[in-house]
């Protein structure tokens, strides 16, 4: 792990001593679980707003072949 150095509110602070104390966890533990929360949401939001970007990309082209014909090449003759 790194250490780092963060400033809190007054809230802040006394609404994370009282969640530590409910929980029986460190507060330092809390504000790990929080950040790990905010990677995973804005990670998933930000993979969601690329595959909106790119929904539909090849819709339009002609010179791809269609995907039923390119996985029948791909299957294998099992009577071998």
């Amino acid at each position: 792990m790194v250490r780092t150095q963060i400033y809190l509110t007054e809230e802040e602070k006394i609404a994370l001593q009282s969640l530590a104390s409910q929980s029986g966890k460190k507060e330092s533990e809390l504000i790990r679980e929080a950040i790990d929360n905010y990677i995973t949401i804005y990670s998933q939001d930000r993979r969601d707003r690329v595959m909106d970007k790119v929904a539909g990309l090849w819709k339009d082209r002609d010179d791809i072949p269609e995907l039923e014909s390119l996985r029948k090449s791909w299957e294998r003759d099992v009577n071998i």
